[in-house]
């Protein structure tokens, strides 16, 4: 299969992008500066911008054909939203939601008059479970998994299939537009949410970007794959967990397991 990989330069894009190549698929490597993707081994390294068209236009001509997409390309903010700059909101969002679906977009058409095609697109635990201090991500996350949702309802009766990917704290984790402190009312809060991500993987640490692509690489091959996968045992247990338990019954959970009092 050929498949185009955005934001393929690091962390879960470039594991993904070396996995599905070993597997022996095509595949068509993006990111901004396509000098990142020097330290690929794959057939293609494209420049793509996913926030925008022309960008989104110029790497879908000079790829040819796709069988599937992976949409990775992502970014991250950290802030209070109480005062979190709305400029940095919207470029999370370009980003994580609003690009898979600029590029999806023209590559519809073909695939409906084909029958065929395979989007996965990377969410993250927090596209179910938002947390403080990083409410523009977890927004952009939620929205791209409802964007999913609902492409999967159109689309499934033409053949293409969505698969949403969740992965849990993965090493070395993504790109960030920056981290916004806020008013110093909030000092307390990041205090304590500083150095949350060991807390919640314990004494292992951040899972491997590896994994990921092997999930990311099962999704495509496996048409029986479901519409959610989430990846790492700390995505197992914390949407274990949400998918059991209320609303108060979850956060008096993760209040305790993280040792939360603001």
């Amino acid at each position: 299969m050929r498949i185009l990989i955005t934001g393929a330069a690091r962390a879960i894009g470039a594991a993904t992008a070396t996995e599905l190549a070993r597997a022996g698929h095509e595949v068509v490597a993006t990111a901004r500066d396509v000098t990142t993707l020097d330290h690929l081994d794959v057939a293609r390294r494209l420049p793509l911008d996913v926030t925008n068209d022309d960008s989104i236009a110029a790497a879908l001509e000079a790829a040819g054909d796709l069988d599937a997409v992976v949409n990775n390309a992502g970014l991250n903010g950290k802030g209070p939203l109480e005062d979190y700059p709305f400029e940095e909101i919207r470029a999370v969002f370009e980003t994580n939601t609003f690009g898979p679906l600029r590029l999806l977009r023209p590559l519809l058409p073909a695939w409906r008059a084909r029958g065929s095609g395979v989007v996965v697109n990377v969410s993250s635990v927090q596209g179910r479970v938002a947390t403080p201090l990083e409410g523009a991500y977890a927004a952009s996350k939620y929205a791209l998994e409802a964007f999913s949702e609902t492409l999967r309802h159109e689309l499934g009766h033409f053949g293409i299939r969505i698969v949403i990917v969740e992965p849990g704290y993965i090493a070395p984790g993504m790109k960030g537009v920056g981290r916004h402190l806020g008013d110093p009312a909030y000092a307390g809060l990041w205090d304590q949410w500083e150095g949350i991500d060991t807390r919640v993987t314990g004494t292992a640490g951040r899972s491997d970007p590896a994994i990921v692509a092997t999930a990311i690489r099962q999704a495509i091959e496996d048409p029986t794959t479901p519409l959610r996968v989430p990846v790492g045992a700390d995505a197992l247990m914390v949407l274990g967990a949400r998918s059991t338990l209320d609303d108060a019954s979850f956060e008096a959970a993760m209040r305790q397991t993280l040792g939360l009092t603001w």
